[in-house]
């Protein structure tokens, strides 16, 4: 199976891959835009031309960011603004991030045998399902298919020593950096790679001063800067307690079991600990958050790859020792895989359209109103609001000051919000789901 690259077997590899991508994630296509989303579209319109990108470098937030805006950009440019197409690019992303994992065998101590089942794997994990259902997540996506393409060029290099790779890493290293923060993750996983040899440790003293001067130019910004002063990065947070509890939710029953199954079977404890240090190293950039005791699902995108390889070293070690079971092994491997799709499907799936509510039942009422609108308890920022009907065009719509009369009040204060007209027409909105940290900004 290591040898399993031929002119053949990659052609039904990537078929695996999208089949199980669109198992899991194929419903969510339908999702409309949801709060933040708005903003991401607003984003790619204010700083995504050629001429803005001066002012786009200028934003010490924004820049970290800079690859997703200008896919948004380009993506309304070329197709509009219609959510399939928006949710469809998140998923291309999600499928492009699945055959890189598979990629990862190309390092020997790896190998296809275990990077394509956990490909196929991590096709399917429900745990970072925000990185693909939410638009506005879009930077997770891109930062992890940066940061795994410097990783395999990095690979490579330090296989050939050929010096295309080494500029190829340095050029993916690059656009992880516009992608987002959490990419300097690159610079620990690459000298993991490089092991003992110094003279590759030499080859990413660029990096590091690269990776160092990143942080300063942020940090020095960090007085305009909205992650410093919402509750996402603080350098005071208690990070150690964030790691293990996000790791603990990360790992959930599945990865829990995959744990005790090598601790039992294979004893091999470089797998062990080299799966549990690749999470810890991708979730420690996530860990410096006050706002909540754990990190949001779509920040642990990148260290499911760990949770990945993690299970797919168990599923071997079942089949190693267990020979004669094989089909319950396929009933365990069924189960798994119904246990991941349905979860997205079923549960996931209807809280990100009572998520969408608030705005939809909003956009909704623009088109047939004109005048200003009255919000009560709106589950998101203002500004969101605002910004959905910006985004649509709704002419002639605005959203009233909280004390400015309006012939049409949207309440939210309720479990079963009311919308209510003077004249006694009456819009239901059956739920809404407030978010439990709102921001302005995508993180």
């Amino acid at each position: 199976m290591g040898k399993c690259f031929s002119t053949v077997r990659p052609l039904w590899l990537s078929g695996a891959i999208a089949l199980l991508c669109l198992t899991t994630y194929g419903r969510g296509l339908t999702l409309p835009p949801i709060s933040d989303d708005y903003l991401q579209i607003q984003l790619g319109r204010e700083y995504g031309p050629l001429e803005q990108w001066p002012a786009l470098a200028a934003d010490a937030l924004y820049r970290c960011r800079a690859t997703s805006i200008l896919l948004t950009h380009w993506t309304e440019r070329w197709l509009g603004l219609a959510p399939l197409w928006l949710n469809l690019s998140s998923l291309l992303v999600h499928f492009v991030n699945c055959c890189l994992v598979a990629a990862l065998g190309i390092w020997r101590p790896v190998g296809f045998v275990l990077s394509i089942p956990a490909a196929l794997i991590f096709c399917i994990l429900e745990r970072p399902h925000e990185a693909v259902l939410w638009y506005s997540a879009l930077p997770e996506l891109l930062v992890f298919t940066f940061t795994l393409a410097a990783l395999l060029a990095w690979i490579q290099y330090a296989q050939t020593g050929r010096p295309r790779w080494y500029i190829a890493t340095g050029v993916a290293f690059a656009l992880a950096l516009l992608s987002k923060e959490s990419a300097v993750v690159f610079v620990p996983l690459a000298f993991a790679i490089a092991g003992w040899r110094r003279d590759l440790w030499w080859r990413l003293v660029p990096a590091v001063a690269v990776s160092l001067l990143y942080f300063l130019s942020i940090h020095g910004a960090r007085d305009n800067h909205v992650h410093f002063n919402d509750g996402t990065f603080s350098l005071s947070a208690p990070f150690w307690v964030t790691e293990i509890r996000t790791t603990g939710r990360l790992l959930s029953l599945w990865g829990s079991l995959a744990l005790l199954i090598l601790a039992t079977y294979k004893r091999d404890w470089r797998i062990l600990t080299g799966c549990l240090a690749w999470m810890g190293v991708t979730l420690l950039p996530y860990s410096f958050l006050t706002y909540q005791s754990a990190a949001p699902s779509r920040h642990t995108y990148l260290a499911a790859v760990g949770l990945a390889f993690l299970l797919a070293a168990a599923w071997h070690t079942l089949r190693d020792r267990f020979p004669h079971r094989r089909p319950w092994l396929a009933v365990l491997a069924t189960l798994f895989v119904l246990h991941q799709t349905t979860y997205v499907w079923a549960y996931k799936h209807h809280q990100f359209v009572e998520r969408a509510k608030p705005t939809e039942q909003l956009l909704t009422i623009a088109k047939t109103h004109r005048g200003p609108i009255q919000l009560r308890c709106f589950p998101f920022p203002r500004q969101i609001a605002e910004l959905a009907l910006s985004v649509t065009n709704a002419s002639g719509v605005w959203i009233a000051a909280e004390e400015e009369y309006a012939a049409i009040e949207l309440n939210f204060c309720s479990a079963s919000s009311t919308t209510q007209q003077t004249a006694g027409t009456e819009y239901s909105n059956t739920a809404s789901i407030p978010d439990p940290h709102p921001t302005p900004a995508p993180r």
